[in-house]
């Protein structure tokens, strides 16, 4: 079973092509959860329309966060393989098969994408070529390579990375870096999205340079780095004490 996790926020203008590029690769059995934070505009009337038993539907929330607002999706996803998604994007037709062969094998993948404007527009023709995406830790704590509409992991990696820390710069680093300390991570090459940017977007990563300043990047990593750390110390000492989790 496929669980896809969308955070929704004001997003009626591309979310009912988004769900229609999801829908057509899902099984029967599979499901696709939204966790809307109070949507002002028609986003749930559109997502409501579908009417869809596989979309289930968490409305109301007051996260005043995408981070928080994909959480809650998290922790209502009942799938085996747990894919994430922005409310604004384009799957391509083969990503749900492509990645769900490499799920077998590794605990999380991350695919490269098209990175286009709001008409659709290629701008970038690869984000891995951008930010040099491989696997490593340190790497990808040093330049992220985990951009989080690409990512696609097994539901065993959510007994590590939620809930999330209250302190964390963005949710997909988080996993990212938490599964490479704890699981194993495959980037796989092939471009199975098209990444939309706009004056709209709720993540951080806009294609261009960095608008944050250096002492804040800095100080964003070291916060990153220390709840790792904690984390897994932690999870390590429940697989060392709890009979659930044998050695």
């Amino acid at each position: 079973m496929i669980s896809v996790c969308i955070p929704t926020y004001n997003g009626e203008k591309f979310i009912y092509t988004q769900l229609q590029s999801i829908l057509i690769q899902l099984s029967i059995d599979d499901e696709i959860i939204i966790s809307d934070d109070s949507s002002t505009d028609k986003t749930m009337e559109i997502v409501n329309s579908f009417n869809d038993p596989r979309i289930r539907i968490f409305e109301h929330g007051t996260f005043q966060s995408p981070i928080y607002n994909l959480e809650n999706a998290l922790k209502h996803a009942k799938g085996e393989y747990i894919f994430l998604s922005d409310q604004d994007d384009i799957w391509m037709q083969e990503k749900v098969l492509t990645m769900t062969q490499y799920l077998m094998k590794y605990d999380l993948v991350v695919s490269d994408c098209k990175i286009v404007n709001a008409n659709n527009y290629v701008i970038q023709e690869s984000f891995f070529n951008i930010v040099q995406a491989h696997s490593g830790f340190i790497h990808n704590w040093i330049r992220n390579g985990f951009l989080g509409c690409c990512m696609a992991f097994r539901s065993n990696v959510l007994k590590f990375v939620l809930p999330f820390p209250r302190s964390i710069a963005m949710h997909d680093i988080w996993i990212g870096l938490m599964t490479e300390a704890l699981g194993s991570t495959y980037f796989l090459k092939e471009r199975l999205i098209l990444y939309r940017r706009h004056e709209t977007n709720a993540s951080l990563y806009t294609g261009g340079a960095s608008k944050f300043t250096l002492l804040y990047r800095l100080k964003y990593r070291l916060v990153m780095i220390a709840c790792i750390i904690k984390r897994v110390i932690s999870f390590k000492h429940k697989l060392c004490v709890s009979p659930k989790f044998p050695l």
